[in-house]
């Protein structure tokens, strides 16, 4: 049975988030989103809490002849994150594991370039991150967001998302500062069951939001 349905669309649910995200307000704070689906709700959220907005680029790295589930995940500064037990139970070696890795360091390179074109990393030191995606499934690409953005130095990093597998969170919350969740599910767990309107987000989407940001965030200063 698939669980009640919460929230319309992506940034409905971005709204909904916000409003638990609203002590933030006024403070420094950074959102920064994991591409694709979390770009549009963590829109929302840095609009209602007025905060920077930027992504942070992670890929899970698919497993072997079962590329939809994954064994490990990789963020845009080179910090990887294995599965270990994935690893051991599916007998990977380490020429295996690079090989996929490498693969996936091709794609993120090329989405930085899309989407944050030779910008650096957005600032983060000393300020409160919260880090955004459309919900939690194995947690794993939101591990190694997390990890990546501990290198930065922020003051506190805030995993936030509307909602989230019961067997991510305790992946996540381990390197994270606070989790907030609107709703979460056991398994079968999925994510788009939580949606009304789901759809993959096309990088064209991604791209357009971000320079809509960037051109209203440069008007203001």
């Amino acid at each position: 049975m698939k669980p009640d349905i919460i929230f319309d669309n992506r940034h409905d649910a971005g709204r909904k988030l916000a409003e638990v995200l609203s002590q933030y307000q006024g403070k420094p704070v950074v959102v920064l989103a994991i591409p694709n689906g979390g770009v549009p709700i963590g829109l929302e959220v840095a609009k209602a809490i007025n905060a920077e907005f930027d992504v942070v680029i992670t890929r899970k790295i698919p497993m072997p002849l079962s590329p939809e589930g994954g064994f490990g995940a990789i963020a845009d500064d080179g910090t990887m994150i294995l599965n270990e037990n994935i690893v051991k139970k599916i007998n990977l070696t380490m020429p295996q594991i690079d090989y996929e890795a490498n693969k996936v360091r091709s794609v993120i390179k090329k989405r930085t370039l899309l989407y944050r074109g030779n910008r650096p990393l957005t600032r983060v030191l000393g300020k409160s991150v919260i880090v955004i995606d459309d919900g939690l499934a194995s947690g794993i690409t939101m591990k190694a967001a997390v990890t990546s953005i501990r290198h930065r130095r922020p003051k506190e990093i805030i995993v936030a998302v509307p909602t989230a597998s019961t067997t991510a969170l305790p992946l996540v919350r381990p390197v994270a500062d606070r989790v907030i969740t609107c709703i979460t599910g056991a398994p079968p767990y999925a994510v788009s069951d939580y949606y009304r309107h789901w759809y993959d987000v096309p990088d064209d989407e991604v791209v357009k939001v971000l320079e809509n940001w960037r051109a209203q965030h440069i008007m203001r200063v």
